[in-house]
């Protein structure tokens, strides 16, 4: 399976498991929420992840580093400071959060698979491949980082 390393970049797998999450609620029994709970929560974890997520881009554009997590080769900082002092993966788990977003519009509890299989992913085919890579790039500064943030959250 090392061959899905790095493969895929994460706003694809994010919207092909959309794409799976809509194709799920179609054919699966809805969950009964008021319309205005549902689009208000939906709309909430959306603003939510789409925060993290620029919160994110803004603290690599701070330290001049790359935020394509395809180029690895080319990361020259270890970004440790803005968001990335409460998980190390904040534009992943804004992804998440999008998901969960579009799991609850959708209003099919069996949507809410989607960001499971997301995080399932991202965790074996991008996380722990970039986390190997950036091991090697910055050593004992990454190790102390991860002892410190956890992954998600």
């Amino acid at each position: 399976m090392k061959a899905l390393e790095l493969k895929i970049p994460p706003p694809v797998v994010a919207l092909l498991v959309a794409g799976g999450m809509w194709g799920l609620a179609r054919h699966a029994p809805l969950v009964d929420l008021p319309q205005s709970v549902r689009i208000g929560v939906a709309v909430a974890c959306a603003l939510a992840g789409v925060g993290i997520d620029i919160a994110a881009l803004v603290s690599f554009q701070r330290a001049r580093t790359t935020f394509n997590p395809m180029k690895l080769e080319k990361v020259s900082a270890l970004v440790c400071s803005g968001i990335y002092r409460l998980t190390r993966n904040p534009m992943y788990l804004g992804s998440v959060l999008i998901l969960a977003a579009w799991a609850v519009y959708l209003s099919s509890a069996w949507s809410l698979l989607g960001p499971v299989a997301f995080v399932l992913y991202m965790n074996r085919f991008q996380i722990a491949p970039e986390e190997r890579v950036l091991a090697s790039k910055f050593g004992d500064r990454y190790a102390a980082y991860r002892a410190k943030v956890r992954r998600w959250l």
